[in-house]
């Protein structure tokens, strides 16, 4: 009969190690799986919540169009930024101390955002979500791989995973819409409390990860983020302030290339782009991310400035354009899979660019209902064609790169849709209707520019 007194013998076999060793129930991969699949929905949530908010935000802290703009890449850019040196640090520290960490200063910073006073308040601790929500995404995705050794179940968790990213994306704007009717714009971010508590609950079913050594390329890190951040202000604030910023974020990109071409474990390897696909793949992926966000930042405050609909109803009015993401990253995935990932791209993309164009006929007159049924097109060419870009760049680099290059791709989509916002945001600010078609013929060119590249894939190896 089968005690727990510590008198008995226990019975022989292979020592465990000092990691596996913990008290209590044994680690659940299920569970394990609940807890990186709510963070990574909870942080992709959160760079699509907000965008409903911002007039509510802005009429509350007395901010214009660049503070706004700020408001939501202050979190993109920390998120982007980060993320190239954050998988390194999640193998450093190990996935669940580092998911802990990540889940942890998301929570706190979600507090302090819901709390903030001031604008200059809320865009810092946007700084910190980004940054915890940069080294939650790769500990997650790790938890996922470690609590699922056998190939076939892992492909299967790893699927779950990203189906809650596309869901907390479908999400995010009619929760940010219900949860400022409702609330107030601070609720989009007092909810992540206690579904963080959640999160760091379910982990402490997770097994202990091991620490592995990996480089961390500090220098390269840094002016990356310094050439991201002064070039983003460069383009929200403009003027001579802005001219200065743009000088220091050329020198800054400058010194990232002579930094990465002498690192010899460079954040970036420069060399990852000498492969045409690669390349391909990451300015597809800019432009998806150019045209997705890009919409939603727009027609969040179109609705609600021009035509004078509550936060609730612009949420419920990006339904059917975000519905449909999940379903579409599914059956892109088998397409991909079929044919191979030239063909789902170039579709995807040239029906995101000519979903487009007739956007560039609405003006507030535009029954809304009707507006919404033409954002669809757009989200639908989108997630046609991220998931075979994914499995292009994937094929197109060596097995033991695989998770650098695709913190890069997911880098450069996370970087592209922080410009996109402000840059399109400085454009409506002088004149909302001729902004916001010029912003939409610069997205369909952009991605009709990359569906003409995506016909020159080369075939899987």
């Amino acid at each position: 009969m089968p005690t727990n007194r510590t008198t008995e013998t226990p019975v022989s076999g292979p020592p465990v190690p000092s990691s596996a060793r913990r008290a209590g129930p044994p680690p659940s991969p299920a569970l394990t799986l609940a807890a990186a699949l709510l963070g990574f929905a909870l942080i992709t949530l959160d760079a699509s919540v907000v965008n409903v908010a911002l007039p509510a935000i802005g009429s509350d802290l007395g901010s214009g169009m660049s503070g706004l703009q700020w408001v939501v890449d202050s979190y993109t850019l920390a998120f982007a930024a980060l993320m190239l040196s954050t998988g390194a640090f999640s193998d450093r520290a190990g996935a669940s101390r580092a998911y802990a960490l990540g889940a942890g200063v998301f929570t706190l910073a979600s507090v302090a955002c819901g709390l903030a006073p001031t604008l200059p308040v809320l865009i810092g601790s946007r700084v910190v979500q980004g940054a915890a929500a940069a080294v939650v995404l790769p500990a997650s995705l790790a938890l996922v791989r470690q609590a699922y050794p056998d190939p076939v179940r892992r492909s299967r968790a790893v699927a779950l995973w990203a189906a809650g990213g596309s869901v907390a994306v479908a999400l995010g704007p009619v929760a940010g819409g219900a949860l400022t009717t409702a609330w107030d714009w601070r609720g989009i971010f007092f909810v992540n409390v206690p579904l963080g508590a959640v999160a760091l609950a379910l982990l402490l079913r997770a097994p202990r990860s091991e620490r592995r050594p990996a480089p961390l390329d500090l220098p390269g890190q840094l002016t990356a983020v310094l050439a991201l951040t002064t070039l983003t202000f460069a383009v929200i604030e403009g003027g001579r302030w802005g001219l200065l910023a743009l000088g220091v974020a050329v020198a800054s990109a400058v010194a990232f290339v002579r930094v990465e071409a002498r690192r010899e474990r460079p954040v970036v390897p420069l060399g990852l782009f000498r492969g045409r696909n690669v390349r391909v793949a990451v300015a597809a992926g800019a432009a998806c991310s150019v045209g997705f966000y890009g919409v939603v930042f727009l027609f969040s405050l179109f609705f609600q400035q021009v035509q004078g609909r509550s936060a609730l109803y612009a949420g419920l009015m990006f339904l059917p354009m975000t519905g449909l993401i999940a379903v579409t990253n599914l059956a892109a995935g088998k397409l991909a899979g079929r044919y191979g990932p030239r063909r789902p791209m170039v579709i995807g993309q040239s029906l995101a660019a000519a979903g487009l164009l007739p956007l560039l006929c609405v003006d507030a007159s535009t029954p809304t209902g009707l507006v919404a049924v033409l954002l669809v097109p757009v989200a639908l060419g989108c997630a046609l064609t991220v998931p075979p870009l994914t499995a292009a760049m994937m094929d197109a680099v060596p097995p033991e790169r695989a998770g650098l290059a695709a913190g890069v791709l997911n880098s450069a989509r996370q970087v592209a849709g922080g410009l996109a916002v402000a840059a399109f945001g400085s454009l409506v600010a002088g004149g909302f209707e001729a902004g916001l078609r010029t912003s939409l013929a610069l997205s369909a060119l952009a991605l009709a520019a990359t569906a003409a590249a995506s016909t020159r894939l080369r075939p899987a190896r």
